[in-house]
This record gives C-alpha cells, sequence and structure tokens, in this order.
C-alpha cells in the first residue's frame, strides 16, 4: 500500500451526477405510499463512498485517521458514526468510509494529509455503489427472505455490519437503528435489488422516501 496516489476530483460541482437508481424514478413515487407501510425505502443517493486500507495495528494510522474523521477504527463487523460520516470494518486493513454528498474530496485530501509518511491506501469508489436505508416494522422479516445471515436480534444487533449473500449477490448489511438498516449495493446490481426489494416488501407494503 502506498499514499503515493494522485489525487483528483472525481465529481466537480459543475459536473451532472446520476444516482445507481435515477432510472426507477423513486423520486416520482415517493410520499405516495401507503401510512402503514411495513417498510420504508430511501435511497441515500451520491454520497461520498472512499476505501481506506492500513494497519490498525499501528498506533500512528489510527490516530491519523481519528485525527482527520474524528472517528476510532470500528473493530470487526461493526461500524461507527457521526451524523452523516461513517466508518465501517470490513476486513482487518480495510473499512469504508462514507461521508456526505460533495464532501468526499477535502475529506480524502485530509486523511491524506494525517497519515502522511505512513502506509495506506485511500480509493474514492463513490460512483461505484450506493445506499439504500431501509426502516419500519417488517424489516427484519424481508431481510429473513433475502439473505442467509442470522438477523436476530441476538446476532445482529445495532452498528453491527457484514457482507453477505442476498438474493443471489452480494452487498452489505449495515444496521444503524432498531428499525433501521442499511445496504451498500454495487451500481451494477441496484436495479437487480431494487426489482428484488419490491417483491420481497409486497406482502408488508413498502413506501419510498425522498
Amino acid at each position: 500500500m502506498s499514499n503515493l496516489i494522485n489525487v483528483y476530483q472525481q465529481r466537480p460541482d459543475a459536473a451532472h451526477a446520476e444516482s445507481p437508481l435515477f432510472y426507477a424514478g423513486l423520486h416520482e413515487l415517493a410520499d405516495k405510499g401507503s401510512k402503514s407501510a411495513g417498510i420504508t425505502l430511501r435511497e441515500k443517493k451520491l454520497l461520498g463512498h472512499l476505501t481506506l486500507r492500513g494497519d490498525a495495528k499501528d498506533p500512528a494510522f489510527a490516530g491519523g485517521v481519528h485525527k482527520a474523521l474524528g472517528l476510532e477504527l470500528p473493530v470487526a463487523l461493526t461500524l461507527v458514526a457521526d451524523g452523516d460520516t461513517s466508518l465501517q470494518w470490513l476486513a482487518p486493513d480495510e473499512w469504508l468510509l462514507i461521508v456526505p454528498s460533495g464532501t468526499e474530496f477535502a475529506v480524502e485530501q485530509k486523511l491524506r494529509a494525517a497519515l502522511e509518511g505512513l502506509f495506506f491506501a485511500v480509493v474514492n469508489v463513490s460512483g461505484g455503489q450506493t445506499l439504500l436505508e431501509l426502516s419500519g416494522p417488517k424489516v427484519r422479516q424481508l431481510l429473513m427472505k433475502s439473505t442467509s445471515y442470522d438477523v436476530h436480534p441476538s446476532n445482529f444487533p445495532v452498528g453491527k455490519a457484514v457482507g453477505t449473500h442476498f438474493a443471489k449477490s452480494q452487498l452489505v448489511i449495515r444496521h444503524t437503528a432498531e428499525d433501521t438498516w442499511e445496504l451498500v449495493v454495487r451500481r451494477s446490481f441496484s436495479d437487480y435489488f431494487w426489482l428484488w426489494l419490491q417483491d420481497a416488501s409486497a406482502e408488508y407494503g413498502l413506501a419510498i422516501k425522498s
């Protein structure tokens, strides 16, 4: 891993950006569903997604991350968050950092400055994935139909995050609040997951939130 990588702003302010689910027309469906729907879906679109790699056992690396983000490195299968910024463990030397839209370039620069001289890698992957938020009393039931991973409260408490199989594909499931979950999905599979979620939630009622 190296910090000698050119940094450039991948999504300048003047550029027109479309989320992976732009063509699904979620904005047209927003706030039109049943008030009693068991599941509410929202695409948290165009957020900044960065992957960070480094040595978690190196105090200088952990300290640099904290200096840049104000967050401690999360331990295995967990995430930490501060407002709209979250840092999730992906592997012993890899994390997913999600930041508010438009801030990813500045955050990347801040990380590079704080980690200068260390072995690390930070890569902007914002265009390659999106975040789907599922909330409501029936989300856990939907997940039980979609993945073989045990989502029982005793095994999947708030603050846990895992990469797993879902609907014959793969994604990351994050439990962010009691009745709120997030799915980190790859752009190329976003339409597939959207169709799956519509079908899997049909018996519970699905509402779209803008």
